[in-house]
């Protein structure tokens, strides 16, 4: 389904300048963000990472009341009250070369697409109503590269997730675990991941790649707030087969247990329910004061 409407640095637009850093480098960075009842979800934490990510790529951090006073017009006219608006800053336009322009001038690119879920779930199961949704992954051969520069941040190149999740094509299979180059689990090719065992939560430090989701502080602090045990450690693959349960997070899923890796099948009811309700609940939640 194509993008609704567009805005460009604040403009309806179809288009960008050929010479965009963007384009040509992936010079820039980009949320996703859930939207419902034509507002965004997680605003606050979108934009608090999306200024993390100026800071890291040297990029001048956009004005916060402009963008919310441009996402606000493009989602109360946007043809559906649910969807997902990305939102991306680029270093704007520059001369040929990879030297970055010494007084750039950043482009913001807001978009709204009605519907909000990838795969095999056009609506989010109600986990409340039995057993836990039959949420599918698989492995990808695609590794993660390290750079400590980049991690945690979303910027715009995003090769690595475009081969991993070419690499399978079953609509049932909703995300394929990605590895660095020492074999470590770091995330999905769209999610954050957890593994459940008899310490608590634990999920991958993000220290030398993998994007960090607005989700996964959320579900660090609900689970605080339930006096669930949460820490960061290396995981193997090993580690996820061996694990109570798995799940995974990202900013249009909320939270969500996962049934299947590959053939192996997790416990029915091993993720924390309320933690899962509580994390969906909040994640989901359209923000009415931008």
């Amino acid at each position: 389904m194509a993008w609704s409407r567009t805005l460009v640095d604040g403009r309806p637009a179809d288009s960008i300048d050929i010479a965009d850093r963007g384009l040509l480098y992936g010079d820039g960075l980009f949320e996703t963000i859930a939207v419902r009842n034509r507002r965004p979800c997680l605003w606050r934490r979108h934009l608090a990472r999306l200024a993390m990510g100026c800071e890291r790529l040297g990029i001048p951090k956009p004005d916060t009341s402009l963008l919310a006073t441009e996402a606000s017009t493009l989602l109360d006219d946007a043809d559906a009250p649910a969807g997902v608006l990305k939102l991306m800053v680029t270093r704007g336009s520059g001369p040929r070369g990879y030297a970055p322009p010494l007084a750039p001038r950043p482009r913001r690119i807001l978009s709204f697409q009605p519907g909000l879920l990838p795969g095999p779930f056009p609506v989010l199961p109600d986990l409340r109503q039995g057993a836990d949704a039959d949420v599918r992954l698989t492995i990808c051969a695609t590794r993660l590269g390290a750079n400590e520069r980049l991690a945690g941040i979303k910027h715009l190149n995003r090769l690595e997730q475009v081969l991993g999740r070419a690499e399978w094509s079953d609509p049932e299979i909703l995300d394929g675990i990605m590895c660095d180059t020492r074999r470590h689990a770091i995330c999905g090719t769209m999610s954050n991941i957890y593994v459940l065992d008899e310490t608590g939560i634990c999920t991958p430090p993000l220290v030398h790649c993998g994007v960090a989701g607005t989700v996964r502080g959320l579900v660090q602090d609900c689970a605080t707030a339930l006096d669930i045990p949460f820490r960061e450690r290396e995981l193997k693959l090993s580690d996820l087969y061996a694990a109570d349960g798995l799940m995974i997070s990202n900013a249009l899923l909320g939270l969500l247990p996962v049934g299947r890796l590959r053939e192996h099948r997790y416990r029915a009811g091993a993720a924390p329910a309320a933690l899962i309700d509580r994390v969906r609940a909040t994640a989901l939640e359209p923000e009415t004061h931008l």
